[in-house]
């Protein structure tokens, strides 16, 4: 080989001496994204308790002695159920009473009518007096209008016999039973109280510091103690005073209805929304967790690390790094693939 070959040698081996032993990023069997800042919400985490936005005490409308009692406490009932029945034979017979008295009316009428319009036949051959014809007009309308308040007393006597069987307003659970079966009762005497699980809310004693951002954001989420996903306001309602004592705003987080995993009484924290900051955030499908850690495959130069990490909250498909990344860096986006790739990298390179 002629000797003016050896330098360009050397040239192309220092240059396959410098590339990096791993792969491009383009090469590898999974995709990979950048660790970047972004605008997160600045929130402030307080103490919460829930409870029930529909809670009462349904009351007795008639008067009458308890005949059957459908429910006990912490019995689930469905909306319009009966729960309480009173004896009903005084409500029945003054609806019988109120229907007797409307077929009457309803005969008087008729016969009014009748002869209103006999008259006026008549008088419109000018063979009756103007006299004759007022009266006939006058006994009508006094026979329509007693028709009018027999048909009112029926729907009143209607109304007072359906008071005597009792139903559930909405679908909740009874909480206490304030009656006895076989009990004289008078309207206004309390029967049931009981409160519904559809729709609940959530009472945070909000600090005066921070009061002005919080009515500014108008944004919170409750986050269960159980570690489950954070579950959004629907709408706050704030107290237009503050407690004397501590100086705090009571302020209502609302949930959405029918969410499943609460219950009135529970503790937990809510997140309110005070301002904006630049977090470091990962796609949310980069994170792993093994146990209790939390960890990114890191790409860097071709290489893969498996990299502990500290997450933050969630927001949308963004998860918030704490402590374990620097912006800019490389994580792959299918941990599962970057594990299997950095299982198999050694076998491949020592064959």
């Amino acid at each position: 080989m002629p000797k003016p070959i050896y330098p360009l040698l050397l040239v192309l081996y220092s240059l396959l001496a410098a590339l990096p032993t791993g792969l491009a990023a383009a090469e590898l069997p999974f995709s990979v994204a950048e660790v970047q800042r972004r605008t997160l919400p600045d929130e402030q985490v307080l103490d919460g308790v829930i409870e029930a936005v529909n809670r009462s005490t349904v009351s007795a409308q008639t008067a009458g002695r308890v005949e059957e009692i459908m429910v006990d406490v912490n019995d689930f009932v469905p909306q319009g159920a009966p729960i309480v029945r009173i004896r009903n034979i005084e409500q029945r017979a003054g609806l019988e009473q109120a229907q007797a008295s409307l077929r009457e009316a309803q005969a008087r009428f008729i016969e009014a009518e009748a002869e209103y319009k006999r008259i006026r036949g008549v008088y419109e051959r000018q063979l009756v007096a103007k006299a004759q014809m007022d009266s006939v007009t006058a006994t009508l309308n006094a026979a329509k209008a007693r028709l009018e308040a027999a048909q009112a007393g029926v729907t009143q006597a209607r109304e007072s016999l359906g008071y005597t069987i009792i139903n559930a307003p909405y679908s909740g659970i009874v909480l206490e039973r304030h009656v006895e079966l076989g009990e004289s009762i008078q309207p206004g005497k309390p029967l049931m109280t009981g409160f519904s699980l559809d729709e609940l809310r959530v009472v945070v004693n909000v600090p005066q510091r921070l009061i002005g951002p919080v009515r500014q954001h108008r944004q919170a989420r409750v986050l269960p103690l159980n570690g489950g996903n954070s579950i959004a306001a629907e709408k706050l309602i704030f107290f237009p005073y503050a407690d004397p004592q501590s100086n705090v705003f009571k302020v209502r987080v609302y949930l959405p209805k029918k969410t499943g995993g609460l219950y009135p009484g529970m503790f937990v924290k809510t997140a309110f929304r005070v301002g904006e900051d630049q977090r470091l955030t990962v796609a949310r499908s980069a994170l792993v967790q093994r146990g209790e850690v939390s960890a990114v495959y890191v790409v860097k130069e071709g290489q893969v690390n498996l990299r502990q990490v500290r997450p933050g909250r969630t927001e949308g498909d963004q998860v918030e790094i704490l402590a374990g990344l620097e912006a800019g860096e490389q994580v792959a986006l299918d941990p599962i693939q970057a594990g299997v790739y950095l299982k198999e990298r050694p076998q491949i390179g020592g064959q």
